[in-house]
């Protein structure tokens, strides 16, 4: 009896932080060393997944503003697109900004920085595929047209506030979007329990959504759909929504990769050394008994 207890508590008794640190280690050199292919399809599933917190996320913003404080349209907001992030933790997919935590294991000489680099290019590329075929998906289908069009207004407005902002200020926004990114995958490795790494996952995803932060992955369902309805909506879409395409000039492809870019560079800064790096210092650092 007594061993069957503890086996039951096994299960149910969260990691500390050094042993959430040698996870995460392990996780890493695990996730390197996986073929391209399988990088590649994991990071489809990781960018479709977060592609429907994206979703979700607009369409309750969509009419939310108009209907309670800025704040909390953006809380709510934020809590509903943490479906992404659970998606990937228990459906089995990879993405870029939480491979950063990589960092570890090359900082602790398990991986050489080839290795690292090779995996964060598969994943980003597999993200990006599967949010802009996510994207694609949604348009064909004509979502945007939900909710009297309203829904699709805005996506637009999204779409251009990310696409204008000047590269400094997406690169910044980038490394504190990520750094919560990163923690929310962090608290995530404390428990075993699928339950509860979903419940610790949903402040740190709220957080960085309430609060404006960009990542990259979301952006690339985010800015692209945007795009899309830009490029491709019928007159009809624009009666029934009251916008003047004009008004979305700042909306193009130049913006588009400018964000991408500045973005992923934030975010490898914000995961890399402010979460991976820090975690590293201090529970990783010197230690060669587990290799």
């Amino acid at each position: 009896m007594p061993e069957v207890r503890a086996g039951a508590l096994a299960g149910i008794e969260g990691r500390l932080p050094p042993e959430i640190a040698a996870k995460a280690e392990a996780d890493g050199v695990a996730k390197a060393g996986q073929d391209a292919i399988t990088l590649v399809t994991l990071g489809v599933l990781g960018g479709a997944f977060i592609a429907f917190g994206a979703i979700f996320s607009n369409v309750a913003l969509t009419g939310a503003e108009a209907a309670m404080p800025f704040g909390m349209a953006r809380v709510v907001a934020g809590l509903v697109f943490a479906l992404g992030l659970s998606l990937v933790l228990l459906g089995g997919a990879q993405i870029f900004t939480g491979d950063v935590l990589m960092v570890m294991a090359w900082a602790s000489g398990r991986l050489a920085l080839h290795r690292v680099l090779r995996a964060w290019a598969l994943v980003w590329v597999g993200n990006l595929a599967g949010a802009v075929g996510t994207a694609a998906l949604v348009f064909l289908a004509q979502h945007f047209l939900f909710g009297s069009a309203q829904v699709g207004a805005t996506a637009l407005r999204t779409a251009q506030a990310k696409a204008s902002l000047p590269f400094g200020q997406a690169f910044l926004l980038g490394i504190l979007c990520n750094t919560l990114v990163c923690m929310a995958v962090w608290l995530s490795l404390s428990s075993r329990l699928p339950a509860h790494r979903m419940i610790v996952v949903m402040l740190p995803i709220a957080a960085f959504v309430a609060a404006g932060f960009e990542h990259a992955v979301a952006n690339m369902y985010f800015i692209p759909f945007g795009l899309m309805i830009k490029a491709g909506a019928s007159e009809g879409f624009w009666q029934a929504a009251r916008l003047d395409p004009a008004a979305f000039a700042r909306l193009d492809m130049a913006g588009a990769v400018r964000n991408l870019l500045a973005v992923t560079l934030g975010n490898v800064v914000g995961g890399a050394v402010l979460v991976a790096g820090v975690y590293w210092l201090l529970y990783r650092r010197g230690l060669r008994a587990d290799r």
